[in-house]
């Protein structure tokens, strides 16, 4: 027998069922970042729909609310909502197994900066008006009922659940879609969900998993994080891997897991199934006094102190690192590709970090010169961000530390800032 309240996704399509305006789209109405229990999706449209299953699903006993993800634009009937990963799958599989709601399941919303395109979408739509033959006259409460999967709904998949939500470019990172598994099962028959946290304030990291054949120390392939993956089979001997995360600001973690022995894996305290799927843990930590992490992600302008604007990811992770840690001094090393003097560019009077701005100045110096002012625009760019200079200092190498010959291929790594902590 399927559900009473079997999970319902609203196609708005052909069929309105509401008006969408500005006053719908509230600042309160949106998700904040976190781990939420959904019971139902729809579409934006239909905010009448939504308050009245919300209303009767709080009749019936429970205390359910909704929120606004604007850039898929869903509506979502939510039971609860946590800060803690693992406390919100545990808390989702005996909601399932209660019974009413077999198929609610977990959305991770991350946090980030409120997207732009959220506000335009509203303004948009603030005069939109459906037509008449397009809306449909709602039945009476005690009338409304889930509608037929084959005439309204759709599956997760085709819903497109995993996308950039509201509050952020925010994941949302859905269950697979996969039969429940009760028993642990080989990695054949189970994806993993690759767990990057931050047990110390309970955030997501972002950052790459490498995924290694341990027998042949091959790697097979560079994911991201808290995603679902179903891992390759390593067609070696012992069938094992070995899983390493890196995010910067974080010192590398490494796990193994065997391809074919998952339910002795299992033991571990890094490894859990959950419900249809396994859960690899890397519980993150933050760099101790003595790590050095490369700033490989941020690029200068050829004989520049000024960066090159894809340079901001990273650099904004290097400023939360320094804001989650207020006693964290760092130290800045300045590298470059070779030791020859040549043309030095530094920022203008304007500041501009990430732009050849007409006021930029252009003098003669050493590579180590070059090195010293790029180490320093980060420095004047953390400063710029509220960061204290005393907590900060720069260390010059010119090419005295290149990691790769100058005319390799790989030349360009070696044209780098590298951040040290002195104290944590």
């Amino acid at each position: 027998m399927k559900s009473r309240y079997a999970l319902t996704f609203l196609l708005s399509g052909a069929v309105c069922l509401s008006t969408f305006s500005q006053k719908e789209i509230t600042p309160e109405a949106l998700l904040a970042p976190g781990y939420y229990i959904v019971v139902a999706a729809y579409r934006a449209r239909s905010l009448d729909f939504v308050k009245r299953f919300t209303a009767r699903v709080n009749r019936n006993g429970r205390h359910a609310k909704y929120g606004y993800d604007g850039i898929r634009k869903f509506y979502y009937v939510y039971l609860d909502y946590y800060t803690n990963f693992d406390v919100s799958i545990k808390e989702m599989l005996k909601t399932r197994k209660a019974g009413g709601f077999t198929d609610a399941w977990v959305r991770i919303m991350k946090t980030q900066r409120m997207n732009e395109k959220v506000n335009l979408l509203v303004e948009q739509n603030a005069g939109d008006s459906t037509p008449p033959e397009e809306k449909v006259q709602l039945k009476k409460e005690e009338e409304i009922k889930p509608v037929e999967p084959a005439r309204e709904a759709v599956t997760l998949q085709q819903a497109g659940v995993t996308q950039v939500a509201l509050t952020s470019n925010a994941a949302i990172i859905e269950n697979p879609n996969t039969d429940s598994v009760y028993h642990p099962e080989i990695l054949t028959h189970a994806p993993v969900f690759l767990s990057m946290h931050n047990p110390m304030n309970n955030s997501i990291v972002q950052g790459d998993i490498e995924v290694i054949d341990t027998e042949r120390s091959r790697l097979i392939s560079k994911v991201k994080g808290n995603d679902y993956l179903t891992l390759p089979d390593p067609k070696s001997k012992s069938g094992n891997l070995t899983l390493v995360g890196s995010a910067f600001g974080y010192r590398r973690l490494q796990r193994e897991i065997g391809y074919t022995s998952t339910e002795k894996d299992t033991l571990q305290p890094y490894v859990a199934l959950v419900g249809n799927y396994y859960m690899i843990k890397f519980d993150m930590v933050r760099l101790h006094r003595g790590d050095i992490a490369t700033l490989y992600n941020v690029y200068f302008y050829n004989d520049a102190a000024i960066m090159l604007p894809e340079s901001k990811y990273e650099l904004n992770s290097l400023l939360q690192m320094m804001r989650e840690n207020p006693r964290y001094r760092i130290r800045l090393h300045g590298h470059t590709n070779g030791s020859a003097h040549g043309t030095v560019v530094t920022m203008g009077e304007r500041k501009n970090f990430f732009e050849l701005t007409p006021d930029v100045k252009k003098g003669i110096g050493s590579a180590r010169d070059l090195s010293r002012e790029r180490a320093g625009v980060i420095r004047d760019w953390l400063i710029a961000n509220d960061i204290s200079p005393d907590r900060m200092d720069i260390k010059a190498w010119g090419g005295s530390r290149m990691i790769h010959d100058k005319n390799s291929v790989h030349a360009r790594k070696n044209v780098r800032v590298e951040v040290e902590v002195l104290q944590d």
